[in-house]
């Protein structure tokens, strides 16, 4: 028996490494995979130092690991299989969806077998996220899962209610810095030798060669390479957030700052993706770190583990349940190609510039960029969903398309309808109020006609407009509807269609 990691399951604390301490492990470093998009250098960097690393972790644990380079997944079975003939292979289940039956077809191919078993780096298996949402008849409301899960772990409960007396604290976490904010610095790790090596061959490797541009990760312009690629890295990213950066986290996590491009935020979907950290362990360290400081306010705390053991969970249950159709959803029929400033971040709207430059230096932005700066204008712009997906799977250290295609197609974008209750569309009135971007902005925040208005204001107002029929019942947009009825919607569309204009152009 064998006991097949794939690059995003890099743990010994559960699934089958630990629990079959004696077997040997097999790990594949396909070079194909990084060939599909134009990845950025520190995605690649990041997921094989990761698995080199774990390699060398494992070996000198004193584990028998096989680790195989190859053109393709394909070939890397195979190199295994000439080692080993009729070998039985066991795996936990691969998130991304069909990647379980692709493997067992590569296995079964080359004339071994494959027991794939439930993936322990989620809290929620599939089949309990299965039952969850059969028993409801709007299958997929968050709010409605993280209660659930709240209840199912014990985590934030006390006697059967939430600490706290509410199970939710998220109008507590919308505050905006003042001047004297001075977060401590992000944590940022020092490639080691083994690192440094993998950085280059991907700059060699990596720096052209798809079928259209940008090439390789030639659109990307990379800081340092900074990201934990160790288990031990991992849990002092942990220690640090919660040491340093826990208290603060909550009152300004949909806050932005462009100087600040991390503020107080965890930073650990780096490691969590990658299964260098598991998500119990997060929410036990952040909780035993709040019982310990009186400082650490419950709004922080229930702000992290909502986003942890809610969001996470409730995404990659969600994509497990809709896809193949959600990657191509699309009920808004909107059709615009992808702009190029999401590639250069050669734009004069300042909160899109600084997204995306974020995005270009450390393939990151937080959660509040990505959602209503990048994916509200891919929105309103009227962006065909996919193409920003393909983006963000592309440009995000962080980004696998469990995660994408969820938070991306359909929060972000409306795509299909399956949990977002209305679409997350905002003019520059939401940027103004969270951010300190339109100070220094070209554009006027508070125009939308003009010409120097902000190209937020118009392309909302046009959105409203020419999705009326399908948005103009959506009891939760009864209100700006009715704002709608008082603008000059001529004007509106006249300034609309400039603004497509100037961005296809590159003038935006």
């Amino acid at each position: 028996m064998t006991v097949l990691v794939l690059g995003d399951q890099l743990t010994r604390r559960v699934g089958p490494v630990a629990a079959r301490p004696d077997d040997r492990v097999l790990l594949i470093e396909a070079r194909e995979f990084a060939r599909r998009l134009p990845y950025h250098p520190h995605k690649l960097t990041l997921v094989f130092g990761a698995m080199r690393a774990y390699r060398d972790e494992l070996r000198d644990a004193g584990r028998e690991v096989e680790y195989v380079r190859a053109e393709t997944f394909r070939e890397g079975l195979a190199t295994h299989f000439d080692a080993h003939p009729n070998d039985d292979l066991t795996v936990m289940r691969p998130s991304s969806h069909g990647g379980a039956e692709r493997l067992r077809r590569l296995v079964e191919r080359e004339g071994g077998r494959l027991d794939v078993v439930d993936n322990d780096l989620f809290l929620c298996s599939r089949s309990a996220f299965a039952s969850f949402a059969s028993d409801r008849t709007q299958p997929y409301r968050h709010e409605e899962f993280y209660r659930f899960m709240r209840r199912k772990t014990g985590y934030l409960m006390a006697d059967g209610e939430p600490v706290g007396g509410e199970w939710n604290y998220d109008d507590q976490n919308r505050e905006f810095p003042d001047e004297s904010y001075d977060p401590p610095d992000p944590p940022a790790y020092d490639p080691d030798e083994r690192t440094r090596e993998v950085a280059e061959w991907v700059r060699e490797e990596f720096d052209g060669g798809y079928e259209a541009p940008p090439y390789g990760g030639d659109w990307a312009d990379p800081e340092p390479f900074r990201w934990p690629v160790t288990r031990a890295d991992a849990l002092d990213a942990l220690d640090r957030f919660v040491d340093e950066r826990l208290a603060a986290f909550g009152p300004y996590q949909d806050a932005m700052l462009e100087d600040e491009w991390a503020m107080h935020h965890a930073l650990l979907s780096v490691p969590l993706n990658l299964g260098l950290l598991g998500p119990d362990e997060v929410i036990e360290r952040v909780l035993d770190g709040a019982r310990a400081d009186p400082d650490v306010p419950l709004n922080s705390v229930e702000g992290f583990v909502r986003q942890v053991l809610g969001w996470r969970e409730f995404v990659r249950g969600v994509y497990a349940e809709t896809m193949p159709e959600l990657a191509t959803a699309n009920q808004l029929e909107a059709s615009q190609a992808l702009p190029e400033f999401y590639w250069t971040g050669e734009t004069e709207m300042a909160c899109l510039a600084d997204a995306v430059d974020g995005v270009r230096k450390r393939g990151y932005s937080h959660h509040i960029q990505r959602l209503m700066v990048l994916s509200n204008f891919g929105l309103l712009y009227g962006v065909e969903p996919r193409r920003l997906n393909r983006w963000f799977h592309a440009g995000y250290v962080d980004a696998y398309h469990w995660v994408t295609t969820p938070n991306v197609v359909e929060m972000g974008l409306y795509g299909a309808g399956a949990f977002a209750s209305k679409p997350y569309a905002a003019s520059a009135n939401y940027v103004d109020g969270m951010s300190d971007y339109c100070g220094g902005c070209a554009y006027d925040p508070d125009a939308t006609t003009d010409e120097g208005a902000c190209p937020f204001n118009a392309l909302y107002w046009d959105f409203l407009d020419r999705n009326e029929e399908r948005l103009g019942d959506n009891y939760r947009m009864g209100l700006v509807y009715s704002h709608l009825e008082d603008k000059d919607v001529e004007a509106i569309r006249e300034r609309a269609e400039t603004v497509r204009r100037m961005t296809d152009d590159g003038v935006v």
